[in-house]
């Protein structure tokens, strides 16, 4: 279990120096990071419903939508903090690995409420909704050993 709990929060067997003795004495327990996980996971999900139900409500603006699909996306990719921390949910985000899709995923959080606010411009808010989710499948991908060369080779047997 000692070993499941190191590979999830991002720690390496032999990263047990004194620093990290007094963080680990100081920090959150195991079980309550996982239920911090579960409820924010839990919120982010219910937030990115609401917003979509709300979609299709007759005589609703596109604000709420927009507002509470971003909140609830980044409330999903916040809920990993309980369980790596705050500066090694940065430091992996990142990556030269994932670097591209972090971009991505941020500029689209950005470009959805910039659309839905400022510009008012439903169907590019629709387009920014569109490539969040993309984005953050592509992002979540990279967490996962050999699934994005998987998901590629999948797509190049579509098209040929």
């Amino acid at each position: 279990m000692d070993k499941l709990k190191r590979v999830l929060s991002g720690q390496d067997a032999e990263d047990q120096s004194a620093l990290s003795e007094i963080v680990e004495a100081s920090s959150l327990s195991w079980g309550t990071r996982i239920k911090g996980f579960i409820v924010c996971f839990v919120i982010g999900i219910l937030c990115s419903l609401l917003g979509t139900l709300l979609l299709w409500v007759p005589g609703k603006e596109l604000r709420p939508f927009a507002v509470l699909y971003t909140l609830g996306n980044i409330s999903s990719i916040g809920s990993t903090i309980f369980l790596m921390g705050p500066v090694k949910q940065l430091k992996r985000m990142f990556e030269p690995t994932r670097l591209i899709a972090t971009i991505l995923v941020l500029l689209s959080f950005v470009l959805t409420l910039c659309s839905a606010f400022w510009w008012e411009k439903k169907g590019l808010a629709l387009i920014f909704c569109v490539l969040q989710s993309l984005a953050l499948t592509w992002y979540s991908l990279s967490f996962i050993p050999y699934a994005r060369d998987a998901v590629k080779k999948c797509f190049a047997a579509c098209l040929s």
